[in-house]
């Protein structure tokens, strides 16, 4: 990700881009859709999708791209959008958040998906009365698939219902896509436990580690979205209906399922990496017990060698007939008495 220092001195509400590098063209979708209409097209030119837009239907406007300031600048013109709005929607690594102004409702979150690790995609929605405006990373999906499908098909409540409720059902497909990705990252869980009780390495320990990493991202995003939840309900705006504040509880429940199984996981996995630990110091204690009872078995038997390995002249069973196999008896019975005491102990 770009550095923010270009940005430095800058007045607020100054547009710089900062996110991953991008140069592809941003594509901008319109669905403009009542109870028995449908239109959906591309525009590569804002200007030619201004000119489509027709006032007896609510309009959704998909900008997938932020990286092209003079188009952010142009829907910021046209819609009156704060300044500070258009720099929040370019800065791809804002918090989750929620503002109301005068003309119009912004929330920003991120959309998560997971191609082998967690890919966090910063999505900004702006409600201004009939249309709804989407500003999208250009990352090729989105959790939106399953709009498009109700609003093609006409089935559901979103091409009977309002602007401000495809706002909910936007907010509510992002987070529904939590669930996805929590379901992966569950199964991920549940194997790297597997392994790691039967048959703990460094491969496993170098996976859980980074999976742990993703659970604490994963932490970061999603609670502030249960605050932006709750701060459309305490809101009074009038661009949300009455009906549609019942549909932001159930999302308000539906954040605060997804914060408790983030932290469920997060528990989960600082249990492995005890049992992990755990289960290395076990190892270790095993290796150094076999090591102590050898120790403790030729200790004395090393002690027996050793006065008998003194070459002084006048030791009395060096001229024993019987001297050798007496000192091999000795030792035999000292390593098989010291080994019998041992199991008697469960040490061996």
């Amino acid at each position: 990700m770009e550095s923010n220092s270009r940005n430095l001195g800058a007045p607020p509400g100054t547009l710089h881009y900062v996110g991953p590098p991008a140069d592809s063209k941003v594509r901008i979708t319109l669905i403009e859709f009542n109870e028995t209409e449908l239109i959906e097209k591309d525009f590569y030119d804002i200007s030619e999708c201004f000119g489509h837009v027709k006032d007896n239907m609510v309009k959704w406007i998909n900008v997938e791209g932020v990286h092209d300031i003079a188009l952010i600048e142009q829907i910021g013109k046209h819609f009156d959008i704060h300044p500070l709005t258009l720099e929040d929607i370019v800065h791809v690594d804002q918090r989750a958040k929620y503002e109301d102004y005068e003309h119009y409702l912004l929330t920003i979150m991120k959309m998560i998906t997971y191609e082998d690790k967690v890919v966090l995609e910063q999505l900004s929605i702006i409600l201004a009365g009939n249309t709804v405006i989407s500003f999208q990373e250009p990352h090729g999906g989105d959790a939106f698939d399953v709009i498009r499908n109700r609003l093609r098909q006409g089935k559901g409540r979103v091409r009977k219902l309002g602007a401000d409720y495809l706002f909910y059902a936007m907010m509510d497909a992002v987070v529904d896509y939590y669930f996805h990705v929590l379901e992966i990252i569950g199964d991920k869980v549940a194997r790297i436990e597997e392994e790691i009780i039967s048959n703990p390495d460094q491969k496993s320990l170098i996976e859980l580690y980074q999976l742990k990493r993703e659970v604490i991202s994963l932490r970061k995003h999603v609670w502030p979205t249960r605050d932006l939840v709750a701060n459309i309900l305490r809101s009074e705006s009038d661009f949300i209906t009455d009906n549609t504040h019942l549909f932001f509880r159930d999302l308000q429940d539906h954040t605060s399922r997804v914060i408790d199984t983030v932290e469920t996981y997060r528990d989960l996995l600082s249990g492995i990496m005890d049992i992990y630990l755990s289960t290395n110091a076990n190892k270790m204690n095993e290796v150094m017990k076999v090591l102590t009872i050898m120790s403790s078995i030729f200790i004395p038997v090393t002690f027996i060698a050793g006065i008998y390995g003194m070459n002084f002249e006048f030791m009395p069973e060096l001229k024993s007939r019987y001297g050798y196999a007496a000192v091999w008896a000795i030792m035999l019975s000292v390593m098989l008495g010291l080994m019998y005491y041992f199991r008697r102990k469960k040490w061996l």
